[in-house]
Parts: structure tokens; sequence; C-alpha cells
């Protein structure tokens, strides 16, 4: 017998402006994280080789904003990456972005929430860093069931808190310059030269330093005049993002005292910080580094959970899943249970080996992007972006030169044998679960969004 085409669900409302989607989304993307977390990362790959590897993922970036703006336009509904594919490409190929969506957006919020306790840590030794994890990400889920306007402003207080947190730093590093910052590229301890192979590995993880503007199209069915408005909060996320993460990893990388100190250090940013400025000062920066997580922990699980609101809308599970997941609060108008059922999902990951969790996210932002650079390629040719208010410029440079980067990212991640290559094969295995749960309710599993509620 077959299920009932619809879920009955209420409408998400459009409490939000252009200003308060872009909040939650740069809370989302929560720069002062990504250089304190994952920018490390490039420097430890690429030494002072790491400025060119940022240089190069924000190129990669203004593609993929005008990719995103176009088909956010077109498309400005909760499922958003998923949605748009599915509308585009056709019903499978968006099932499966769904599928690789779902998973790694429930295991982020957890890995995100996991810099909590390490960077609080410098206040409070000792703290069980799982269980410091998982407290955030429920307290988190309960203040995202309130209404998204209160949600945007205080995630944009919190914002401002960090952007002048990475302008201390960033200040610290330009009055202390020891050295010209396009010298010969050189990492490792004792530093020594690096080839553009290194540098080229290294964009991989500074695209997902980046990552999350595109994200501001979940918000599309709670922003006005979301057509217009979604396309400029993506661009304006990117170019923020990418001044506010790219300054302060330039600022460290002209004036560490000692590039050696830096490379072998265990936490860089806090061997740049207490050497130029003390140990109370990093203790302040730790504090507000921690607040910056959690205020990113809370924007992505607002985002997370309205994925999965779309998702019961869509009838992508059975009859009871979906018509909880797609319970809409009757005061705040938020998907109260959705929100709920992500923060119970994430905080149990948070006791999860976080080096597993890294290899499972690792490479699906590969996947998703390469969708949404075909699908608005597909989109201009048969004609389902025709209506999208936004046009990129320059089409199809941004579509075609971002799949190239993309493939040389693929191969360089292949390389890795200790990551890159087993997250691959993940995210190979998650595609083809996808393909099977596709199969078992394409029945029932039909794209939809507020217009046909």
């Amino acid at each position: 017998m077959t299920e009932p085409a619809t879920v009955a669900a209420p409408r998400l409302r459009r409490g939000l402006k252009v200003l308060g989607a872009l909040l939650i989304t740069l809370s989302a993307i929560s720069p002062a994280s990504s250089v304190f977390i994952i920018a490390p990362g490039v420097v430890a790959q690429a030494g002072t080789g790491a400025i060119w590897s940022f240089l190069a993922a924000g190129v990669v970036g203004v593609f993929m904003a005008f990719v995103y703006a176009e088909l956010a336009s077109a498309y400005p509904v909760a499922g958003g990456e998923y949605a748009i594919v599915g509308r585009v490409l056709g019903r499978l190929p968006g099932f499966l972005v769904m599928g690789l969506i779902l998973v790694t957006q429930v295991i982020i919020v957890a890995v995100i929430a996991l810099g909590v306790g390490i960077y609080l840590s410098a206040v409070f030794p000792g703290l069980n860093g799982p269980v410091v994890a998982a407290v955030t990400v429920v307290v988190a889920a309960a203040f995202g069931v309130l209404d998204i306007k209160l949600n945007a402003w205080v995630t944009g207080v919190f914002l401002a808190i960090e952007i002048l947190a990475l302008l201390i730093v960033a200040a610290l590093g330009f009055l202390n310059v020891e050295r010209p910052l396009f010298a010969e590229p050189v990492a490792g301890s004792p530093p020594a030269a690096v080839g553009i192979g290194v540098i080229g590995a290294a964009i991989a993880i500074a695209i997902f330093a980046y990552n999350g503007y595109g994200s501001a199209v979940v918000l599309g069915e709670e922003t006005a005049d979301a057509s217009r408005g979604i396309a400029r909060a993506i661009l304006w996320a990117l170019v923020i993002t990418v001044v506010a993460e790219i300054v302060p990893v330039a600022a460290v990388l002209l004036g560490a005292p000692s590039l050696d100190g830096l490379f072998s250090a265990p936490n860089m940013m806090e061997y740049f910080i207490t050497e130029r400025a003390g140990s109370a000062l990093n203790t302040v920066i730790s504090l507000v580094v921690a607040l910056a997580i959690i205020n990113a922990v809370l924007a992505i699980l607002l985002l997370t959970a309205r994925l999965f609101f779309s998702t019961a809308r869509d009838s992508v599970w059975p009859k009871p899943i979906s018509r909880a997941l797609g319970t809409i609060h009757p005061k705040f108008h938020t998907p109260w249970v959705a929100t709920l059922v992500v923060g119970a999902l994430s905080a149990v990951v948070c006791f999860v080996d976080l080096n597993l969790l890294l290899v499972v996210t690792g490479s699906s932002l590969i996947v998703v992007y390469a969708a949404l650079c075909v699908a608005a390629l597909a989109g201009r040719r048969n004609g389902t972006t025709t209506h999208a208010q936004y046009r990129m410029p320059w089409f199809p440079v941004a579509p075609v030169l971002a799949l190239v980067a993309l493939a040389f990212v693929t191969v360089q991640t292949a390389r890795d044998p200790a990551v890159g290559r087993p997250s691959l094969y993940v995210t190979l295995g998650i595609l083809v679960v996808s393909a099977v749960g596709y199969v078992q309710r394409r029945k029932h599993w039909v794209l939809r969004g507020p217009e046909d509620e």
C-alpha cells in the first residue's frame, strides 16, 4: 500500500531580512574557528606557502559563490543543495547529494563542538572534551527552537566578538613583521623549501576553511525577497569570510618570532599569541574562540534542522517520522522537533573518535560542489534556472573552472593515504547507501517547497 503523497506541515515564517541570513551564515562559517582550528592544518602542510593555498581557495570560492548565488536565486528553499540538484539534474542525483549532506552535517556539528573543550581547557584544565561538546550541542539545540530572528541577532553579537579577536591577532602580526610574506615558501621544523604540489594539496583544507557561504540558501524560506536576498547574502558571506581569514593568517606568518617555533608548536595560534602578547591575552582569546565555536554550533544546527525539516516535507522518511520532523512550533514557527533530533544525534556523535569523523566528512564537499557546478551548467541548458533573478557573470567560466579546480583537489586528496584516500572511499560508500535508499523511497519521495503545502 502506497503512503500518502503529502505530509501536512505549516510554512516556516519569513522573519529574516538579508542581514539576518548573512549573520547566521557567517556564524556557521565561523572565521575565528577556521583560523584557530583549520588554518593551522594548512600551515602545517604548506608552511608560509599557506598564503598561496588560501588565495587559490579564495578563487575557487568566488567561482562557487557565483554558482551558489544563481542556483539559490532560482530555488531558495530549505532543502538547499539537495533540493536544487534534484530539481535541476533529477531525483536520483538529488537524493545522493541529500544522503551526503545529512550524514556530514550532523557530524560537522559534533566536530565543531569538540573544539569547545580544547579552548576552554586553557582556562579550565582537565575538561572532558566529548562531554563538553555534547552539552554544548544539547544547549544549542534547545536555544535553536526559539524564533529564527532572535537566533540571528544572538549569533550576530557573538560574531562581532570573534571578528574583534581576529583583528587583535592581525594587529599582533602586522605590528611585528619579521619576514617578507612572498619569499620562497618553507615548511616543517627546521623550515625547508616546499614545492607547488604541497601547496596545491593544502588548497583542499583551505577550501574547507571557507566553506559555508552557500548555506544561506537553506534560510530561503525564512528570508524576505529570498530570490534576490539570498544571492546577495551568499556573495557577501564569501567576501567577508575570505578577508576575515586570510588577513590574520598572513599576519601570523609575517609576525611569528620564529618559523621553526611556529611550525613545531603543538598549538600554533597559542604559540603566536603567547610570544607576542603573553599568556593573559592568550587566555582571553581562547575564551573568545570557545564562544565562536559555540556560536558556530548553534548556527550550523539551525541550518541542519531545516534540512531535516525539508526531507520530512519531501516524504523521505516513513510517514510517522516525516510527520514529526515536519512539525513547526506554534509560537516560534521553527522546525522544533527536527532541531532537537539533530541536537540529539550530534551529541551522540561527539563521543566518536575525531579522526574517524574527519575521514567521513573529508571528501563529501568535493562531490556536493561538483554536483552544483554541473547543475549550474545544466540549468542554463534545460531551462530549469532561467527564472533566477541573479545571473552569474562570465558564464560558464565559474562552474567550468571550479570543476577543474575540484578535479585537481580530488587527485591531491587521493594521494593522501592517511586521510584523503579513505575519505574518498567513505564518500563513495555513503553514495552507494544513498542509492539503495533512493530505490526504497522513490515512490514516496517528492520534492516540495512552501508553495506546494
